[in-house]
């Protein structure tokens, strides 16, 4: 039986992260790779992996052009590791379904990209029907643990008056560009430039997840709040990729709410920051579901976000491939879960791309 097919788009620490894992898969072989970095163009994907070849066969060169790492039909499905927003992943999520291609995406705001892009997710879901293709957004934040996860713990409840989502979570693991966007470094003036000049972007995906909750449970919410407020250190702190003196920020807090009627019944709470553990913050992912009966769920500490995005991406490979044509979100397939299996024997009948 031939292997499931996957093509990879952005070979940064997500789009590797996706490739050792699939590496150490049954059922699942990687057919291209297209990367912008040029320090990885021209290279192998085994060499820049730093892994030995899973079989006898011609190490992948990677380039950065699309039609050569990724061709008609050459693979069941792309792992799309680029962009944070909907409208910056359009037009590589059209290239993809027009080339006959399913895609799981990382870009946050496509975990549900109804509830900011209303019109650009009717045109992919458009493409993705007229070349029977599905497009499929997902990650750990948005995509599981402040969505997802509320949204599956509630089937045992009578009724839900009220959801509330918390992740507390460090940022020390990512580079150079989280720490930009989360402000770590800047003083209280500058985060306050940063607001006014979107360079600090703070969590992306809150309006997303609490309109997947909100569908999921038919609460009919009628507004949505955001707010991002600074984390100010009283110490120095050193991660790998960032510093923040005492004084400046260390991170951001941002919380969200929907609301119904001038109610709260979604409530949202982010905070993250470099070094938590130095101020005495342990890192947690909560929910609490108010209703009958209610619910309380704690996973201490938080669930890793790198490795909880990669193996999100993968782990709905299958999920993806045997959809309906279309934009799907995390409420319209099977409950991911681990495959510790063989991938092929995931994938229903007819469902290959044709080649």
């Amino acid at each position: 039986m031939e292997n499931v097919k996957v093509a990879i788009w952005g070979f940064g620490a997500m789009g590797q992260g996706m490739a050792r894992m699939m590496l150490a898969k049954t059922g699942v072989e990687i057919t291209g790779i297209c990367c912008r970095n040029a320090g990885r163009q021209g290279k192998g994907m085994y060499e820049i992996l730093g892994a030995t070849p899973k079989a006898a066969q011609d190490d992948l060169i990677i380039t950065n052009d699309v039609d050569k790492a990724i061709r008609q039909t050459s693979a069941d499905v792309v792992l799309l590791c680029t962009d944070s927003f909907t409208a910056n992943a359009y037009e590589k999520i059209e290239i993809l379904a027009n080339k006959g291609l399913n895609v799981v995406t990382i870009a946050e705001e496509m975990a549900y990209p109804a509830a900011q892009q209303p019109e650009l997710a009717k045109k992919i879901d458009e493409i993705a029907k007229k070349n029977g293709v599905s497009v499929l957004g997902t990650g750990i934040n948005p995509g599981l643990v402040m969505d997802l996860l509320a949204v599956v713990l509630s089937a045992c409840m009578v009724d839900v008056s009220k959801v509330m989502c918390k992740r507390v979570n460090s940022l020390s693991p990512f580079g150079p560009t989280v720490m930009r966007e989360q402000g770590v470094g800047l003083s209280e003036t500058e985060f306050e430039e940063g607001l006014k000049n979107h360079t600090v972007a703070g969590h992306v995906g809150f309006a997303e997840s609490v309109a997947m909750i909100a569908e999921g449970l038919g609460l009919e919410i009628d507004g949505f709040e955001q707010q991002m407020q600074p984390i100010i250190t009283d110490i120095d702190r050193t991660s790998p990729y960032g510093f923040a003196g005492k004084g400046n920020l260390a991170g951001v807090n941002m919380t969200a709410q929907g609301m119904k009627n001038g109610e709260v019944v979604i409530d949202m709470y982010h905070p993250q920051q470099i070094e938590p553990e130095m101020v005495g913050v342990q890192t947690g992912d909560y929910v609490e579901l108010t209703g009958t009966p209610p619910v309380s769920m704690a996973i201490k500490p938080e669930i890793d976000g790198g490795l909880g995005t990669i193996a999100m991406a993968v782990n709905c490979i299958p999920h993806v491939i045997n959809a309906d044509p279309g934009l799907v979100t995390m409420l319209d397939i099977p409950v991911p879960r681990a495959i510790m299996g063989d991938f092929r024997k995931l994938i229903k009948e007819g469902k290959r791309v044709a080649r």
